[in-house]
This record gives structure tokens, sequence and C-alpha cells, in this order.
């Protein structure tokens, strides 16, 4: 009798990469940007983000940058659309390439299942060379409101061909990921490498590295069959 698939799925900020790469990959877009059309100086710029993102200011950071240098908050749209639209700098961490690559010799589906702005994550998906790596990859907002809807969770099933109950989801987040996978039938991992959370979580299991995952998911996936039989 033949063995029936099985698939992992990951969520993409904070899970296959750490996010704060990106932010880092923007704030250097903005400020080379800053540099001309204000004639200040990037490193000076890049510096003046950085440190607001770690003084409190996530999420302000432009308009943070804006007033240090005493400019027109008028420029904040042009910033926020470099930051949102640059082509991002980043390299796909070599402990998820090798654990990726361990998991499809198994014979694992892979997927990637994200929210976000689908021109904004497909950029990211591009710079982290996932498409070779994954056999399919969901922008969630194509396919319904997004993570925790279960919409997108179908999507990525329907693409790897495999039941939810076969199907683990790994993410960091508790409501979409965890919460929205659990809803939708698959088995859920909480990733907490670069978003911790001191809260307790509803997942089949937590995991803080990635060459942690296969063994949990082999876990996670047998449970759920043994208890399905």
């Amino acid at each position: 009798m033949p063995r029936e698939p099985r698939a992992l799925v990951f969520d993409l900020d904070d899970t296959v990469y750490p996010y704060r790469r990106f932010v880092r990959s923007g704030f250097a877009a903005v400020a080379r940007h800053l540099a001309t059309a204000a004639q200040l100086d990037v490193r000076d710029v890049f510096a003046t983000l950085m440190r607001a993102s770690r003084q409190g200011d996530r999420g302000a950071e432009l308009q943070a940058c804006l007033c240090a240098y005493g400019l027109e908050l008028s420029r904040l749209p042009a910033l926020l659309a470099i930051f949102r639209g640059h082509r991002p700098r980043l390299t796909l961490p070599a402990h998820v390439a090798a654990t990726l690559a361990a998991l499809r010799s198994s014979g694992w589906r892979l997927g990637v299942l994200t929210n976000g702005w689908p021109e904004v994550q497909a950029r990211k998906v591009d710079a982290l060379g996932l498409r070779s790596r994954v056999d399919g990859i969901v922008f969630a907002t194509e396919h319904g409101p997004g993570k925790p809807d279960p919409g997108a969770f179908a999507e990525i099933l329907r693409q790897l061909d495999v039941a939810a109950r076969g199907a683990v989801f790994v993410g960091d987040d508790e409501t979409c990921d965890v919460r929205g996978a659990l809803a939708a039938g698959l088995g859920a991992i909480h990733f907490t490498r670069w978003r911790a959370s001191s809260a307790r979580s509803a997942a089949h299991a937590t995991v803080g590295r990635w060459p942690q995952i296969p063994g949990a998911a082999a876990q996670v996936l047998g449970a759920r069959r043994a208890h399905a039989a």
C-alpha cells in the first residue's frame, strides 16, 4: 500500500528567516534615498533608523527619522513606498537551507504560506531563493483575507496535493499560524527562534531551532495518524 503523502508548510517572516533582516534592508534603501534627496549622510540616516527601532519606535521609524532631521512629514508616503518596494538583500540561513534539503530528500512535500502584500512577499521569496527549494508558495491575501482564514490553508494543501491530516504547519504567530492551521485541520508547530513568546501555545509542539523541525513534525504527524486510526 503506497504511503500517504505528507507535507510541511512554513510561514515566511520570523520563521524561514528573521524579519529584522528585511527591516534593515529597507532602512538601507530609505537611507540611500534620503542621502540623495536631502543631502544627508547615508550611514547617519541608517543609524538613526536603527536607533529608532531599538528605542521603542517600531512601526514609526520613518516618522522618527524625518523628525530627527527636521524634514517634512509629507515625505513619508515616498519613504514607505521605497521601504515596501525595494528589492531586499536577504540570504537564506544555512541551517534553514540544509533542513529544507533534508526534508525534501526524505519525502516531505514543502510549502510556504505567508500573509502580507503579495508583491512585497514575492520579492522576499525571490531574494531567499525559495522557489527552487519548496513545492508550493501561496500569498494568503490572494485567496481570501489571509491567515488565519482557512481559504489560504486550503490553497497550499491543493498545490501540494496533500490532505490536511497529512500536513503540519510551522509558524511564529499564535493566532495566524498556530490557531489558523489547527482550525483548517493541519498539525501545528510553534516556532520561537526569532519571535519568542512567553504565552502557552495551542500548537502540538514548540521548537526554537530549525534542525528540530523534522523530528517534531514526524512526531506530530505520527500522533495525529495514530489518533485518527
